[in-house]
């Protein structure tokens, strides 16, 4: 894939919030018309706890059979601080040159992380979907910010995450008798839309989509294999 650069990495924490602020200007939460995705791409990332290298993988998934496309791999050092709300600066290198290396362009890219369910609304999947300019959701494990309520027992039962009375993302469960899923909008696609997406692209007996669980599977692999 080729990408277009969207700004410098080597910034300082106050430059890097200044940014969060313009580059959360610009994230759209409307989904292109004749939305179909065919190639859904699943992203994550690992480290060993303190250790600068970080490592990253994107896999390709074809819905709906759930057939691997192609999957690429990267590792690189970063200087930049684990400081939470600011991990995008920190991992978006890494995954983004694992997209460099992708010869199929996704339809739609599912990240491990938070999208608009960010105090500052600028996730790693909006902040990614940015560059990207693909339609991209956060599928967290975990939150980040928000209240809610618990959502029903049973798959495709969810809840609405609230920030006051701002509704930034939705809790979404994927397997019955699993934790739930924090969905947001990362870039170019509606909430409701990122939530079918969400479903669309898993199998009922894993909690996690099936891009993005590869994707877990594959990193953590990788990084066994380098380190």
């Amino acid at each position: 894939m080729r990408l277009r650069p969207l700004h410098a990495w080597n910034l300082s924490l106050p430059e890097a919030k200044a940014l969060q602020a313009r580059l959360a200007a610009r994230v759209s939460a409307r989904t292109p018309a004749g939305f179909v995705p065919r190639l859904v791409a699943g992203a994550d990332m690992s480290h060993r706890r303190g250790s600068t290298w970080l490592y990253g993988a994107v896999v390709v998934v074809r819905l709906p059979d759930f057939e691997p496309v192609e999957s690429a791999a990267a590792r690189l050092e970063t200087a930049f601080p684990y400081v939470p709300g600011y991990l995008s600066f920190r991992e978006g290198p890494v995954l983004l040159e694992c997209f460099r290396k992708l010869r199929a362009r996704p339809d739609a890219v599912l990240f491990d992380a938070q999208g608009f369910a960010h105090p500052r609304r600028l996730g790693l999947a909006s902040h990614l979907g940015l560059w990207l300019g693909l339609p991209c959701a956060g599928v967290a494990k975990s939150r980040l910010c928000g209240v809610h309520e618990e959502p029903g027992p049973e798959r495709g039962d969810r809840a609405p995450l609230l920030d006051g009375t701002e509704r930034i993302g939705t809790v979404l469960r994927t397997r019955p008798g699993s934790n739930p899923l924090y969905v947001s909008v990362g870039h170019r696609l509606a909430l409701p839309d990122a939530e079918a997406l969400v479903l669309a692209s898993g199998l009922p007996r894993y909690r996690l989509p099936e891009p993005t669980r590869l994707a877990h599977r594959t990193v953590n692999a990788y990084r066994r294999s380098c380190e």
